[in-house]
């Protein structure tokens, strides 16, 4: 009896020491992938392009899914949510070439002004960035001029994205209910030579 406590003692001592020696390589290799990145060589850049708005009309593509019980005597329409898959093109022109598609959750979240909580990926479905998609995030003030919103990510060729959008209204149709949003995006991320391999195993 007394030997196979022993024996129990030893093999959970093992199993403890082996456990310890895997999480203290994970933690290091995590590390270790963290430094890299923060290493990484990062590559900037700056698209352009335009996000085709159709908030009515039999083809509409910003749709509202709920409302606030303030909200029908809002200024603001304050508690109101909508979601959103609009075009994004090359130019203003709704026949400009097609880039992608802005796609998210838009809530109107201010009392006093126009302003707007979003939730928003741009995600390219031609050029360059095919496949790719880019995150932006934050309060979006619509009556304002230069509105600025952070990049808080993306996939693909924007994978660990940083930066910020400054968009504007470049033109609204109040008759067809449609608008013509301009993005400039001001975009970093770690270019892939930056990036080492690490083993977790």
């Amino acid at each position: 009896m007394e030997k196979l406590g022993a024996i129990f003692i030893l093999f959970s001592l093992v199993i403890a020491l082996s456990m310890g020696h895997v999480i203290s390589r994970e933690s290091n290799a995590e590390k270790i992938w963290f430094q890299n990145i923060c290493r990484g060589k990062e590559k900037l850049t700056k698209l352009q392009f335009y996000v085709q708005d159709a908030l009515g009309g039999p083809n509409a593509t910003v749709w509202q899914v709920a409302e606030a019980a303030i909200t029908a005597n809002s200024r603001t329409a304050f508690g109101q949510v909508r979601v959103l898959d609009d075009l994004i093109t090359v130019g203003p022109n709704r026949s400009s070439e097609a880039l992608g598609r802005a796609q998210g959750l838009i809530t109107s979240a201010d009392l006093t002004v126009s302003g707007i909580a979003m939730n928003m990926n741009f995600y390219f479905t031609a050029g360059k960035y095919n496949g790719s998609t880019l995150c932006i995030l934050g309060r979006n003030p619509i009556d304002e001029n230069d509105r600025e919103l952070p990049v808080v990510g993306g996939t693909g060729d924007f994978r660990m994205a940083r930066g910020y959008s400054i968009s504007n209204t470049y033109s609204y149709d109040p008759v067809a209910n449609y608008g013509v949003l301009e993005y400039t995006v001001y975009v970093a991320v770690v270019e892939k030579s930056g990036y080492t391999a690490v083993s977790m195993i």
